[in-house]
């Protein structure tokens, strides 16, 4: 079995699939031997960690890099988060998926709001669902098999309805061609419940304060849960932390308590 076979099968155990989001190959590997099963990319960590604010600031050409360096240490299934992909022509998305694949990867993230000028816009639900036909259909067609997570984000935005929306928005993208439906920032059992009930492909769900337990999340219906950036940023706070007490203290005795 392949690491795209692995990859699909993890969604339909009946563990729950914790996702390692990694930005380096360091991180990747910590994470594999910690025995994850599979890893991907948190795309603000992976931009933060190069300097980079999230909302695609990195370009596409860095992040294959980083891919590559990536696949090239880690034998894990692995998936990119792409964000809206890199460019807002189907056809260059395609080309960006292609060489993703052919460094390995067995699964993507894009998402339905785009950053214009430093602000995020949500995209038309329908026109979001015809690029994901648009990607599936040509994939299919050049025998490539790729994990699509479409993203949908009226709870990250903090935007009206959002319950109503993700419903109307996540059916839309399961029969336009997503293999499973990643939900940001919902939290509340019964609004995770029902979106799960909506659906027949997997829920993915992220890292929050309030988010439900692992357990809990696994009798919801939840199929897949991520980490986001939030590991990443716990370490740079300790980071921080760690060198302001150096300079506090004028010694290094803190490195090594």
């Amino acid at each position: 079995m392949n690491n795209h076979q692995k990859f699909r099968e993890l969604h339909k155990a009946d563990k729950l699939l914790h996702i390692g989001n990694v930005w380096d190959v360091n991180s990747a590997l910590l994470f594999e031997k910690m025995g994850y099963p599979s890893l991907g990319t948190s795309s603000t960590a992976l931009a933060n960690s190069l300097g980079y604010e999230d909302g695609e600031e990195i370009s596409f050409n860095e992040l294959l890099s980083i891919v590559k360096s990536i696949t090239k240490k880690v034998l894990l299934p692995f998936t990119v988060d792409i964000e809206a992909g890199y460019s807002r022509n189907a056809a260059e998305i395609i080309e960006n998926i292609i060489l993703l694949s052919e460094a390995g990867v067995s699964g993507i993230n894009i998402e339905d709001s785009v950053v214009v000028n430093g602000k995020r816009e949500i995209t038309n639900s329908h026109e979001f669902s015809e690029l994901l036909k648009t990607i599936k259909r040509s994939l299919t067609d050049k025998n490539i098999d790729m994990f699509l997570n479409a993203r949908t984000d009226f709870f990250v935005m903090g935007l009206d309805n959002p319950l109503e929306e993700t419903l109307s928005r996540a059916v839309l993208y399961e029969n336009a061609g997503a293999d499973g439906i990643f939900v940001p920032c919902v939290t509340h059992e019964n609004d995770i419940k029902k979106i799960v009930d909506s659906l027949l492909i997997p829920l993915n769900v992220m890292a929050m304060p309030d988010l439900p337990a692992f357990d809990v999340l696994q009798r919801l219906g939840v199929s897949r849960v991520s980490m986001g950036p939030f590991v990443y940023n716990k370490l740079n706070e300790n980071f921080r932390k760690t060198l302001e007490m150096i300079g506090e203290n004028q010694s290094f005795d803190v490195i090594f308590q």
